[in-house]
C-alpha cells in the first residue's frame, strides 16, 4: 500500500511538473497613490462600513490587487492601495494616470476613535505621506457608507 501511494505521488508530481508553463512574464507589487477617501463622520460599534478610496493607476501595466491594511495600534490603521506591475517585453507600458475608485469593508471592533492613514506617496526626502482621518465611535451613526 505504501509503495502504491509513493508511486502515485511520484506520477502526479511529474505530471504537474511537466505541465508547468513558464511564460516569462514577471511582476512585482507596488504601492499606489491614494487621491481621496470617503469616510463616514462617525462609526457605530459592531457595524461594517464600506470605505470608498480613489487611487491613481499610473499606466496600463499596473493592475489593482487590493488594500494592505496594517494595524499600527489598537485603533490606528495604515492603508495602502496595492497594485501588480506586469513586466513583459512584448507590452509597452503607457502612462495613464487614471483615477479609479474602489472600496473595502471595515468592521468596527472597538469603542474608541479610529485613526486611518491612507498612503499618498513620498515626499522629496523619501518619507511616506498620508491622508489622515479620525472617526469617532458613537452609539448613533450616520447611515452613509454603512453596510
Amino acid at each position: 500500500m505504501k509503495r502504491t501511494l509513493f508511486l502515485l505521488v511520484v506520477v502526479i508530481s511529474s505530471v504537474l511538473t511537466s505541465c508547468s508553463d513558464d511564460d516569462g512574464v514577471n511582476y512585482y507589487f507596488k504601492a499606489l497613490e491614494v487621491k481621496s477617501v470617503e469616510m463616514p463622520e462617525t462609526f457605530e460599534y459592531g457595524n461594517i462600513y464600506k470605505i470608498k478610496v480613489t487611487y491613481v493607476r499610473p499606466d496600463n501595466c499596473t493592475y489593482f490587487e487590493g488594500f494592505d491594511v496594517v494595524k499600527d495600534d489598537l485603533t490606528t490603521r495604515k492603508v495602502v492601495a496595492v497594485g501588480t506591475v506586469i513586466e513583459d517585453d512584448n507590452v509597452q507600458c503607457i502612462e495613464k494616470l487614471e483615477e479609479v475608485t474602489t472600496s473595502f469593508k471595515f468592521e468596527v471592533l472597538y469603542n474608541q476613535p479610529y485613526l486611518f492613514k491612507f498612503w499618498t506617496g513620498e515626499d522629496e526626502n523619501g518619507d511616506s505621506e498620508y491622508l489622515e482621518f479620525t472617526v469617532p465611535v458613537g452609539s448613533e451613526s450616520s447611515d452613509q457608507n454603512k453596510e
